[in-house]
């Protein structure tokens, strides 16, 4: 697996430059529109929580979208995150039980 040279992009920060900036929304007024506690869109934005299937509905509803393209951006970012931090370790202790060249040997690399 190639290494990349960026840091993953939390949801949050998608939801308020691509979606709240532009529409003069702020994370506050978000949560009346949505329905939610003002502290969850706050964190979001800031990229301390994780957008919910409960947050994904009600942000697909409000932008007229799939809330799919919500779970998916998180969905991005958890494995993102999780290559960052387990990748490696998981290359050094799990071996493949298929080779991914094309010949399908297995055992040593």
């Amino acid at each position: 697996m190639a290494e990349k040279n960026f840091t993953p992009i939390h949801p949050g920060e998608i939801l308020l430059e691509d979606f709240l900036k532009p529409m003069g929304i702020t994370p506050g007024r978000l949560a009346g529109l949505i329905g939610v506690d003002r502290r969850r869109t706050l964190d979001i934005v800031r990229g301390r929580r994780d957008i919910s299937t409960d947050t994904a509905m009600r942000l697909g509803r409000l932008f007229s979208m799939s809330p799919d393209f919500w779970m998916n951006l998180q969905r991005h970012y958890d494995m993102d995150c999780a290559r960052d931090k387990l990748w490696k370790n998981i290359c050094a202790t799990v071996r493949p039980l298929i080779s991914s060249d094309s010949s399908g040997k297995t055992g040593s690399p």
